[in-house]
């Protein structure tokens, strides 16, 4: 990931993004540990929620590991270029970030149990990097598939702010918005870190605990 980790800090705009392509790039057909079709439609009383907290390797891992999550994969959304590559989202000219996007099970995980693996598990308030990756592509961001969702992501970041504020960290860099268009990363970006244990993982918290659906 460093070979592609530059300062890329400013958003292009739509004017000046990569053209991309009218058809989807080649992604793997099923999930690396399940089996399951990377391209299932959401199961009748499941959801599907999407963030955006760094390299999008070790933040896939992090929600597959969750009881309740029953698919994860990774992919871009955010940006302007239709069916963006990897090197082109590398370049900053796409406007996209790294995303996961989660279909979950919420009688047995709660989009507030997501809420606080995400908060937990970078640090939000770092701008267009997360640790040493710097670029548009690895901002915060939470999109929200329907307006609980939203909702509920602005109140757990108003819980949130405070801590981190009390703990010497600066305001919440965190974007909320509607879900805009998922595009599936490439294959082998797929569960990567299943395929490759060793493999790169710069996610990182703040060490602190989010409030969210504790009751605090």
């Amino acid at each position: 990931m460093f070979a592609f980790a530059r300062n890329k800090t400013e958003m292009v705009t739509p004017d000046a993004a990569l053209p991309g392509r009218e058809t989807a790039i080649a992604t793997a057909e099923t999930h690396q540990l399940s089996g399951i079709p990377l391209k299932s439609p959401v199961p009748e009383g499941m959801e599907q929620a999407m963030f955006g907290m760094g390299c999008f390797w070790g933040v896939e891992r992090l929600f597959w590991q969750r009881d309740g999550v029953w698919l994860t994969m990774v992919g871009y959304a955010g940006g302007h270029t239709p069916n963006p590559t990897y090197e082109e989202v590398c370049t900053g000219r796409t406007g996209h970030n790294e995303v996961v996007r989660v279909i979950f099970d919420p009688a047995v995980i709660s989009f507030d149990d997501l809420l606080r693996v995400f908060w937990e598990g970078h640090d939000p308030t770092q701008g267009m990097r997360q640790g040493n990756d710097r670029g548009t592509q690895y901002r915060s961001a939470i999109y929200a598939c329907s307006e609980a969702q939203k909702r509920a992501a602005e109140r757990s970041r108003a819980a949130f702010a405070p801590r981190l504020s009390q703990a010497g960290f600066g305001p919440v860099t965190t974007e909320i918005v509607d879900a805009p268009e998922f595009y599936f990363a490439e294959g082998y970006h797929q569960q990567y870190l299943a395929k490759n244990p060793g493999g790169y993982c710069g996610l990182g918290g703040t060490g602190l605990s989010c409030p969210v659906g504790t009751g605090a």
